[in-house]
């Protein structure tokens, strides 16, 4: 944390480093490497004496981050703007948290779900070092989004999430704190996107540079003494990195953090060039490197391995199993070794081998099936082949023409035609580019393009027991679709749409479904895309689509505040295929509390034109520019008009013998008209010139 905090007189911070050295007195702080963080483990784990609920750890909170400059306030992690409102607000009364917008929660900052397994809300999901306050919102937008790297202010940064330049040391040390209090529970690769290469084990190098970067502020030296203590909610031990943040730099390396005990001389010894390289299990794609130790005046801490003279990897031993590599091919290796100082010794005397020979290629794709078709595309499916060392893709032909290659058991083929038909084969290669023979043609046809889908749409809805909580939107537009326009609204209790969730960068590809889930959420958590406040809802609370801010579909009745999903799940049936205004508890499937088995997919069966009621369905003219459209029906139907922004322009119902609508108040533009006979729907395109 970049900021200065004078919570402490320059007195009483020696006395604090003092008092946090005598913590230590029954550490061998001489160790490094993987041996020192194993006693820095032992002690932080041994001293854990008391474990917090999960709602005792609001009151250590209001403690332990509370605001130097104003005892009132508590500050908030992320937050950047100096104001106390506001999703971005750096400060919030301390009193003032609780779920909804406005509030302070707890977050995660090891996030729950990214836990293996989840952390919960009990034991390290309980664990007041990594919880801090947060703003819902904000607190929201990053749902369990991975750390990475970036600079400036907090947000989501390609796909991650930045901590912002205040905080990243802050999160960094915590990261280390949990990974050595928890283990492999909550190893760093799993919160944070960064390379665990130049480590002895899971520590990223992320991580290592936000604690070298951004120093221990007295901030965090104020929770950490707080829990060194005999206060109500302390949990009696300490986080060691922030004591002294050189002791991450001591067991991982990386970058040089400050010292704040000032324990460490210069070393500016290199050690001796590993000798004795030997390599052996030589294999299509892995070679086996060993070597004799290197010496150093203070600690060899890792040893580099490089390949053809690109570095590899890192490891802590004196073996080492290269991975990956390409069959027939000639290599090079060499070894260096390193200490704590980052002082390297020169390479090794370089060894020379080949991988073996494959001339074994993979076996045919099978099981192949069409599905996704629209107009202009398809989506190919099918089940993996196998090799006997491992497929390295597969070639996708269409009419016998390569169109693309993935590692992927699925490919969209797009800019076809309308209502043709397509023969699809496919064939798998191995990493040495040995080919199978294609496989049998499947035929795949697109549709005619009238019965697309030209909206989003609310497909699913989860009111579960407890905070089970959660919400699919569904695209089958035929294309992927931007949710940059879109936006949740929640109603509660009969009142207007408050709680909000805007989007930024994220899309749906078409056939595919986007997840809100409530950050509490115990079952099928691992498919929510987001977590966000707007999922506190209740079996009476509504829940609105907007586009521009525009309502396009809803579940449940605006202002009416009685239940209507109370403890249930609710799940759009195939055969609707557009969004409504108006809830109708007749396009929904409702099943059992906590019934999470469709979340993640959804599938549609839109009425063809040769279904009964719509055999020789068709409207005229179109594209039109006159006043008056026609249909050719056989039965009664009821018409609905929606403009490209999911709005009802106009609504009526046609029979055999009065057939036209009157569209003369249409401005000229694209329409998707919707006829439904019975409890059969098709939906059609129409252009007014």
């Amino acid at each position: 944390m970049n900021k200065t905090l004078l919570l402490l007189t320059t007195l009483l911070l020696t006395f604090s480093i003092n008092a946090q050295q005598a913590y230590y007195n029954d550490v061998d702080l001489t160790k490094s490497g993987l041996d020192l963080k194993e006693e820095l483990a032992t002690k932080t784990i041994s001293e854990h004496s008391k474990t917090l609920s999960y709602s005792q750890v609001w009151d250590a909170l209001k403690v332990t981050d509370l605001n130097p400059e104003n005892s009132s306030e508590v500050l908030l992690i992320y937050g950047y703007s100096d104001t106390t409102v506001g999703t971005t607000a750096r400060r919030r009364g301390k009193d003032q948290n609780g779920g909804n917008q406005g509030d302070w929660n707890r977050e995660h900052t090891y996030a729950k779900s990214l836990g293996d397994p989840n952390l919960g809300t009990s034991g390290p999901g309980a664990d007041a070092h990594h919880l801090r306050p947060s703003d819902v919102s904000f607190n929201g937008q990053r749902g369990h989004l991975k750390f990475v790297d970036g600079n400036g202010n907090a947000g989501s940064v390609s796909g991650g999430w930045y901590p912002g330049d205040e905080w990243k040391g802050d999160v960094a040390r915590m990261m280390m704190y949990m990974y050595i209090r928890y283990g492999d529970r909550c190893k760093p690769t799993g919160v944070g996107i960064g390379s665990s290469s130049s480590t002895p084990d899971d520590m990223i190098d992320l991580f290592l540079e936000w604690n070298a970067e951004d120093p221990v502020s007295n901030f965090e030296r104020q929770r950490n003494t707080y829990h060194d203590s005999n206060a109500s909610y302390a949990q009696g031990n300490r986080n060691p990195f922030i004591d002294n943040a050189y002791l991450a730099t001591k067991i991982w390396g990386g970058p040089a953090a400050l010292d704040s005990w000032e324990s460490t001389p210069a070393d500016e010894e290199a050690p001796t060039a590993p000798t004795n390289v030997v390599l052996s299990n030589i294999t299509y794609t892995t070679i086996d490197v060993a070597w004799t130790a290197s010496t150093d005046n203070v600690a060899v801490s890792a040893y580099e391995i490089f390949v053809n003279g690109v570095f590899n990897g890192e490891t802590s031993n004196t073996t080492y199993n290269i991975t990956d590599l390409i069959p027939s091919t000639s290599y090079t290796i060499t070894v260096l070794a390193k200490d704590n100082a980052e002082n390297e010794s020169a390479q090794s005397a370089a060894v020379n081998t080949a991988t073996l020979t494959d001339n074994t290629p993979p076996s045919v794709p099978t099981n192949i099936t069409i599905s996704n078709q629209t107009g202009t595309s398809f989506k190919v499916n099918w089940s993996a082949s196998t090799d006997d060392i491992s497929v390295g893709g597969y070639d996708i032909f269409v009419d016998s023409n390569l169109i693309g290659t993935t590692t992927e058991l699925s490919f969209v083929v797009t800019g076809l035609t309308v209502s043709t038909t397509y023969s699809v084969t496919l064939l798998a290669k191995d990493t040495a580019n040995n080919q199978s023979v294609q496989s049998n043609a499947v035929s795949a046809t697109t549709t005619d393009g009238s019965n697309h889908i030209f909206e989003l749409f609310f497909s699913e809805y989860i009111e579960g027991s407890s905070s089970n909580k959660a919400i699919e939107i569904a695209n089958f537009t035929g294309q992927t679709v931007s949710l940059a326009d879109y936006s949740v609204k929640l109603a509660s209790n009969g009142n207007s749409f408050g709680t909000t969730l805007t989007f930024t960068t994220e899309s749906i590809e078409h056939g595919e479904v986007y997840i809100i889930g409530n950050a509490d959420m115990n079952i099928c958590e691992d498919e929510v895309d987001v977590e966000s406040s707007v999922t506190y809802f209740n079996g009476n609370d509504v829940i609105g689509l907007f586009k521009n801010d525009v309502l396009i579909d809803i579940i449940g009745e605006e202002g009416d505040d009685n239940d209507f999903a109370e403890n249930v799940t609710l799940k759009r049936k195939p055969t609707i295929i557009s969004p409504n205004t108006v809830f109708n508890a007749e396009e929904w499937i409702e099943t059992s509390t906590d019934d999470c088995s469709d979340l993640g997919s959804h599938n549609v069966s839109t009425a063809g034109l040769n279904t009964t009621d719509f055999a020789t369905f068709k409207m005229y003219p179109n594209p039109t520019n006159g006043n008056k459209i026609y249909f050719n029906i056989t039965k009664d139907v009821a018409i609905t008009i929606y403009n490209v922004l999911g709005k009802i322009v106009k609504t009526e119902k046609i029979s055999t013998t009065n057939n036209s609508i009157d569209i003369s108040k249409l401005s000229q533009g694209i329409y998707l008209v919707k006829i439904k006979s019975q409890n059969q729907f098709i939906t059609t395109k129409l252009i007014k010139k």
